[in-house]
């Protein structure tokens, strides 16, 4: 799933803290603020698949004139894919029995067909 939610960032001390006022303890830090950007990035997608995988409530986007800042905060809109992230971060392989009909399963061998690889590209690509 794809998300997109304000973030508020403040530079202190020679970092940038970044927190997500609509995820509950959604923040993180960056050493500049590039880095603060695309560790916010991925401290969203953490939280928003937790929330997925628990079947927890995901907030819907607040606004940004409704969300107040703290002071010297300043906000920028960020992107989260969860699909993206789970790519990224959970590779583990999952062995999963399937039944071809015995037709396709020969003219896959005989073609050197990788079905497992088959069977991950569609997927993805319907996800």
């Amino acid at each position: 799933m794809k998300y997109t939610y304000s973030a508020a960032f403040k530079e202190q001390g020679g970092k940038v803290y970044a927190r997500t006022p609509d995820l509950d303890g959604c923040v993180t830090t960056g050493k500049d603020w590039a880095d603060a950007i695309d560790q916010m990035g991925d401290a969203m997608s953490a939280w928003l698949c937790v929330a997925e995988d628990e079947g927890l409530k995901i907030p819907a986007p607040t606004p940004q004139h409704k969300i107040a800042l703290k002071k010297g905060e300043v906000f920028s809109i960020i992107k989260a894919d969860t699909m993206e992230y789970r790519a990224k971060t959970d590779t583990r392989a999952v062995r999963k029995n399937v039944s071809l009909p015995a037709f396709l399963a020969r003219l896959a061998d005989i073609h050197r067909i990788n079905c497992s690889q088959v069977l991950q590209d569609a997927l993805m690509a319907m996800f």
